[in-house]
């Protein structure tokens, strides 16, 4: 039973896993894209949320920017999480990434997938009122059944189907 043990295994060794999670995503918040399989994805998005919410508690926050240090590998990676996407996303509470399931891979037959940062900022629709407010557990009554009589119609022989006689 696989009780509390949350993840994909992804067929590597522990270590393996966590440095391949690290490089990608290193490159998805340096590129803002990657293409992978699906569950790669799904792996990486988990932490990339992770990266971008450490990177809008601002620049001037030495102990988030050291704790960005630990997974994102690079320089350049930790200033544009602090300086471009953390604002970017400084009013999105959550789901920064989206997941785009492409083709299958032509050797292995293997889903892939593209995963971006979104965007457009984030937008919340204007809620409708209703017309009636009513509550849904009230019981309308029933409309009036009508019933409608058809009328016969006729049908026309084809051309070369023999009518039929009638007998009176």
């Amino acid at each position: 039973m696989r009780h509390r043990k949350h993840g994909r295994k992804l067929g590597r060794t522990p270590a393996h896993k966590k440095a391949m999670l690290r490089n990608m995503v290193t490159t998805l918040i340096e590129l803002e894209k990657l293409e992978t399989t699906d569950a790669k994805a799904k792996e990486v998005r988990s932490l990339a949320e992770r990266m971008v919410t450490l990177g809008k508690r601002g620049p001037d926050d030495l102990a988030a920017r050291r704790q960005a240090i630990r997974v994102v590998r690079s320089k350049k990676g930790v200033a544009k999480l602090f300086d471009e996407l953390g604002p970017r996303f400084a009013d999105r509470p959550g789901g920064y990434t989206r997941i785009i399931k492409i083709e299958n891979r032509r050797g292995d037959g293997a889903p892939l997938s593209v995963i971006q940062f979104l965007d457009e900022p984030v937008t919340f629709k204007e809620r409708k009122p209703r017309a009636e407010e009513e509550p849904d557990n009230v019981i309308r009554a029933a409309a009036p059944v009508t019933e409608e009589v058809e009328e016969p119609v006729e049908v026309e022989a084809a051309e070369g189907e023999p009518e039929e006689k009638k007998e009176d």
